[in-house]
């Protein structure tokens, strides 16, 4: 054994001894230059041929670092004129390329062999005849380092070797073995679209279809880099348009039928796809699409992908022609009258400039829903535009929005108003006044403390380990329905309503009662079949002597003689909603259809007749914060511009969080090919298509249909944004969504209600008119539906539902007017399908948790009527009114002090200050729930939470956008602008919220009492988990190219506590998504100003994930409010040991806290929009990721890398690999 070892070893040795003294050999011949030593040449470079054909270690051993054994082979190739030497070498070149991959072919380029080898190939077509064998070599070598020489076109061009390899194959058509690498050299020098171009207007184009042709079993090798070829000159707009000219696209076409018909066994899957390619290259342009559409491509397309789905391994022909059919679908326009809102509202001021300036000056007549881009997409010169932009462009990225001058990154503390006008705000801080010399605080013991009668118990600290308890208490749970016998079946038939004044009208329903007769209708064997065909209502008046709360539940009962009236009325009414609910003359707040489950008449009858003369509706478990009558109340003082009459039934009987988790979904494979594919359908079989208009908030004359298997809809309430439904198919619907108020675009948020359902249907709602370019939908996340039926079943929940849920690019275009400007643009459609599970219920969808301004206005008055006086100090102020009326509440909470002794007082006043606002965009309904737990923890009974009141003083503005969220916004306000872009110059006129919440901070900053903590809470649409932004020089500094100035800069480390304190107590937050950066977009958000205005050096953008988690405790788990309420108290608990660290007595922070150097994130970053900073690491790869060049034309060219395709297809034929496969990511 020993001396087999031996033995091998010193063969080792003797091989790479030999190959070095071969080497010195021939470069020693180069040096001398003496007659004769082409023999030597010649006999070195065969030697060391045969070292590398036969042993892996000498090719590795050329191309390794410190090497110069390709420079050595170079220069010899470069000096030598013996044709033998020359392909002995050029031999050599190919075994250690071939065998090496990309890397050796790069060492290759970098040594300058693209420049030797065309130079040779130039002086080697020179010779007539040129040496056959000689050009079989060098084009093969060149088609192998090609890919790896960015700039092989430039250097073809110049050395004029560009028409050398097309000459070569006009010549010799008939010669495979020389025109297939001649053919791989064409392409290569065709990614350079000046070379394109040259080669076209020498007969290109032409030649390619005189190679390619039907099915054939013979020379398919040729056949496949012909259409390789092809694809790559087609993709110059000019070489485009010669094809079309020339009629290509139905030859084209009737190839790939014709492949496709008689490749039964799919053994040529790759020229399939060439040809594909190769019409995609085609229909880049308007021509192009046209021709493909004239020629019936969509249909040819759409029935040979429908027959290829049954096979796994034909993916790659699939996605291709779907995303050839998506790109050649004729644009429509929305089928809207205006992209501006279906609701107006005249702002007090218009401004000078800007979207909504443009807005206003829009002339009447113009129609700025239908996109003209189209129509002059191919109005460039016929020739291309000759540069080399490609060539040098710089390929290392560079983040421009990160903010690089370091005088704006400093922070300057600027009050911005002068004191006197700042003292306004002086009446909004009476705790730095109060003397409290009126109450009794001395006793530490809380005086007897007699709750409410209206009071649910006192508040839970939201925990979302903890889990609801499966066994719920008899006397709370279901739907109790307790009336005379002649009531209770009208009653479980009608839609219920409460007939509540609004704006302080008040109407007597005996006037209603004497118009209206009392008609019983016959009994109801199962009461869910139907929900109110008649108008039987009944109204429960407002009478707090009546109304009876308990414990756990929301539980209403009204004493039928007082305050019940029931009306029943056999003639139609005119004021019927959409869905079946019905109003008093527009003056009343009601409730949509009601759903009762169904009782059998017999039993029914007999728990009439021993029941009292009242009616009672529970509903068990709701939060203890819910007030349902609150509620109402509530509504009546919230104004809105449609001034909606309704109200949603999840907003009055309230959520509470399911027991059960509910994961990301899975998604299944090839769900968005299907959807594309059945879109693409509406063209091809137009006739299958309803497209009729069955909702429509611009026609209020939109009649609802009458048949049973057509769903109704409605978004008539607080926070409802639809604004209209088209039936597609039998149980399909397009939907769209209203704009916000004065603004044309931000189509994401949505919330309405759907009945006249069936089960054991699946219905596919499709809404149309999204815009952001990739969304959570696509990675697990579901909507959100409420069941009506649920919730009279003691279940009122929001639940994730739908399957096949994708979000993809569609065939709607944008309007420059609507898309800022630019043209082309497309809209994108969230889809999603449901089956319900109660016949004839009455469900809602939303984005988001809905939380509504009443939800918040009814909230508050439930936690200061569950206040203790001695322990909690809360106030409620109006810091302003909004623009539509309605008041922006301020919240003060803090712990009483101790005693009215002096020093206990001035601890009080000399709390540091905590200052928290949320809801600043409307449709970030998670921050409201944050809001929520922060909230009632603040006001809990917890000794922690008594702790954290006793060390700091917390101004909280909990909701900064009343008026977007009343109507149903997205991201704006009524003046149309995004709040969170006004805070360097906000307008008291336009943004009066933003205005004094900065005047608020302003006056602490004049008064030497800046908040220690601010912190903005909003949601997050294409990231998951909970994170934070924050304000950092250095940081942001770091992110650039300016080290040197940054290594000077001083700056206190403790931004970054409070994020390191989340992410070790909150399940839910992730410190890795955590950014400190400044950029440019964001200088005017509340947390770069309150930063570098009013500094506050912990200030701060807490973003909770619309979706899930995928790390900690919830990972894999979608994102619910129990979730989100205890985020919203562990961000106090986090407050509390941020308190304890940062106290003067504990000056030095702990360092695994604040280990800057060690845990500063590492990743690159990159500006996604204008409006979104997203990590690299946002999302991964996503294997049916949607591909959005569908309508570009800039697309890389992929194959010519050395990327590995993502579909593994069987290739039998001749060899060849799908390395050229295209990552083509539909699905």
């Amino acid at each position: 054994m020993n001396k087999a070892k031996i033995t091998s070893s010193e063969k080792s040795v003797s091989t790479s001894s030999r190959t070095m003294s071969l080497l010195s050999q021939l470069e020693k011949i180069n040096l001398d230059s003496v007659l004769g030593e082409a023999n030597n040449a010649r006999y070195v470079t065969s030697k060391i041929l045969h070292l590398v054909q036969s042993q892996e270690k000498t090719r590795k051993e050329m191309t390794s670092k410190g090497s110069t054994g390709i420079e050595v082979i170079l220069s010899t190739l470069e000096n030598t004129k013996d044709p033998q030497t020359i392909l002995n070498i050029l031999n050599i070149l190919i075994e250690v390329v071939s065998a090496g991959g990309g890397r050796r072919a790069s060492v290759l380029v970098t040594k300058g062999g693209t420049q030797i080898l065309l130079q040779l190939l130039l002086t080697t077509s020179k010779d007539s005849p040129p040496n056959e064998e000689l050009m079989v070599l060098l084009h093969t070598l060149l088609a192998k380092i090609g890919p790896k020489d960015k700039k092989i076109g430039m250097k073809a061009r110049i050395n004029g070797a560009l028409n050398i390899s097309l000459n070569l194959v006009k010549q010799n058509l008939q010669n495979h073995r020389l025109v297939l690498p001649c053919l791989q050299v064409l392409r290569v020098y065709s990614t350079n679209s000046v070379n394109a171009v040259s080669l076209g207007k020498n007969g290109v184009v032409e030649l390619m279809f005189k190679i390619i042709g039907p099915f054939s079993k013979k020379n398919t090798s040729l056949m496949k880099v012909a259409l390789d070829t092809l694809a790559a000159l087609l993709k110059s707009k000019t070489n485009a348009r010669r094809a079309v000219d020339r009629g290509y696209v139905q030859v084209l076409l009737t190839i790939y039928v014709d492949w496709h018909r008689h490749d039964s066994r799919h053994r040529y899957m790759l020229i399939r796809k060439g040809v594909l390619q190769c019409i995609k290259s085609i229909t880049n342009i308007k021509l192009g699409r046209k021709a493909f559409i004239d020629a019936n491509g969509m249909k040819i397309l759409y029935n040979t992908s429908q027959e290829c789905l049954a096979v796994r391994t034909l993916d790659p022909l699939v996605n291709t022609s779907s995303l050839i059919m998506r790109k050649c679908f004729p644009k429509n326009r929305l089928p809207l009258p205006t992209i501006k809102s279906a609701f107006h509202f005249q702002l007090p001021v218009i401004p000078a400039s800007g979207p909504v300036a443009q807005l206003y000056n829009l002339p009447p007549d113009v129609d700025d829903v239908v996109d003209e881009s189209d129509d002059n997409d191919d109005a460039e010169t016929e020739s291309e535009i000759e540069t080399e932009n490609d060539d040098d462009k710089d390929q290392h990225f560079k983040n421009d929005d990160i903010e690089t001058d370091i005088n704006k990154l400093k922070p300057r503390q600027e009050l911005g108003r002068p004191i006197e006008e700042l003292k306004m705000y002086e009446h909004f801080f009476p705790e730095l006044s109060e003397n409290f010399q009126e109450c009794d605080l001395v006793s530490k013991e809380p005086k007897p403390f007699v709750p409410d009668t209206n009071l649910s118990g006192p508040i839970v600290v939201p925990t979302a380990g903890e889990e609801h308890s499966g066994e719920v208490n008899q006397s709370t749970k279901g739907v109790a329905l307790e009336s005379n016998p002649l009531l209770t079946e009208e009653y479980n038939r009608r839609p219920a309503f409460l007939e509540l004044p609004k704006k302080d009208s008040i109407r007597d329903s005996s006037l209603h009662q004497q118009n209206d007769q009392r008609n019983p209708l016959p009994t109801c064997q199962c009461l869910s079949q139907e929900i109110v065909n008649g108008l039987d209502r009944i109204s429960l008046q407002n009478s707090a002597k009546n109304d009876q709360y308990y414990g756990t539940g929301c539980v209403i009962k009204k004493e039928s003689k007082t305050s019940l009236t029931v009306l029943a009325c056999n003639k139609p009414c005119e004021h019927v909603s959409p869905c079946g609910s019905s109003l008093f003359e527009g003056s009343s707040v009601q409730l949509g259809k009601l759903c009762c489950t169904g009782v059998d008449s017999e039993e029914e009858d007999s728990r009439s007749s021993s029941s009292g003369e009242q009616v009672t509706l529970e509903v068990s478990d709701v939060s203890p914060v819910h007030d349902c009558d609150l509620y109402i109340e509530m509504v009546k003082t919230t104004k809105s511009i449609p001034e909606y009459s309704e109200v949603a039934y999840p907003d009055y009987f309230g959520h509470i969080p399911p027991p059960f988790k509910e994961p990301i979904l899975e998604r299944p494979y090839g769900v968005q090919r299907t959807k594309i594919s059945q879109d693409i359908e509406r063209l091809i079989y137009q006739n299958d298509i309803i497209d009729r208009v069955v909702y429509d908030l611009d026609n209020s004359c939109c009649s609802v249909p009458e048949e049973a298997d057509v769903l109704k809809f409605n978004s008539k309430f607080e926070s409802g944004n639809l604004r209209k439904v088209i039936q597609i198919r039998k149980n399909e619907y397009d939907l769209i969504l209203n704009s916000d108020i004065n603004s044309n675009h931000y189509h994401q948020w949505f919330y309405f209600e759907v009945s006249g359902m069936k089960t054991g249907i699946g219905y596919r709602f499709n809404i149309i008119n999204c815009e952001k370019s990739n969304s959570q939908f696509n990675y697990g996340m579901q909507p959100l539906m409420y069941s009506v039926q649920e919730a009279l079943n003691s279940r009122p929940c929001w639940t994730r539902v739908g399957t096949d849920i994708c979000y993809y690019k569609n065939h709607f275009s944008r309007s420059s007017i609507a898309a800022g400007g630019q043209k082309g643009k497309s809209y994108y459609t969230i889809t999603f399908t449901v089956t319900f599970q109660h016949k004839d219920d009455v469900c809602y969808f939303a984005y988001h948790y809905p939380y509504t301004y009443s939800t918040l206005k009814m909230h508050l008055r439930k936690l200061e009527s569950m206040n203790n006086p001695q322990q909690i100090y809360f106030r409620q102020d109006v810091l302003c009114e909004t623009l539509a009326g309605n008041s922006c509440p301020l919240i003060t909470i803090t712990a009483m002090p101790e005693s009215n002794y002096y020093e206990h007082i001035y601890q009080f006043r000399n709390r540091p200050y905590v200052f928290l606002s949320a809801r600043v965009h409307p449709g970030e309904t998670n921050a409201s729930w944050v809001m929520k737990g922060t909230l009632e923890y603040l006001m809990s009974s917890n000794p922690s939470a008594q702790c954290l009141r006793e060390s700091y003083i917390f101004k909280i503005i909990p909701m900064l956008n009343p008026d977007g969220v009343i109507n149903g916004n997205h991201r704006c306000s009524l003046s149309g602008e995004d709040l969170n872009r006004q805070w360097q110059n906000p307008n008291p006129d336009l943004h009066p919220t933003i205005y004094h919440a900065k005047g608020l901070l302003q006056y602490m900053a004049a008064i030497k009492r800046l908040p220690l903590v601010y912190c903005d809470y909003h949601g997050h649409s294409r990231k998951k988990n909970v994170f934070m932004y924050g304000c950092s020089i250095k940081e942001t500094m770091w992110h650039t190219n300016v080290n040197a100035a940054s290594c000077d800069i001083m700056e206190d480390p403790g931004y970054r506590a409070l994020p390191k304190i989340l992410s070790q107590t909150a399940p839910a937050f992730c410190m890795g998504s955590c950014s400190f950066v400044v950029e440019k977009s964001k200088e005017s958000t509340a947390r770069v100003v309150v930063w570098r205005e009013i500094g506050v050096q912990r200030s701060y953008t807490m973003e909770s994930t619309l979706c899930g988690c995928d790390q900690g405790k919830y990972k894999g788990l979608q994102i619910g409010t129990r979730e989100l309420e205890e985020m919203g108290a562990k961000f106090c608990v986090g407050l509390l040991r941020l308190k304890r660290i940062a106290s003067p007595l504990e000056y030095n922070l702990p360092s695994s806290l604040l280990d800057i150097e060690k845990e500063l994130i590492e990743s690159s970053c990159k500006v996604t929009s204008p409006t979104t900073y997203v990590l690299d690491e946002d999302e991964p790869r996503f294997l049916e990721e949607v591909d959005y060049s569908a309508e570009s034309n800039d697309d890389q060219d992929i194959e010519l890398a050395d990327n590995v395709g993502d579909y593994e297809a069987t290739n039998q034929e001749d060899g060849l690999s799908d390395s050229d496969s295209t990552r083509i990511l539909l699905s």
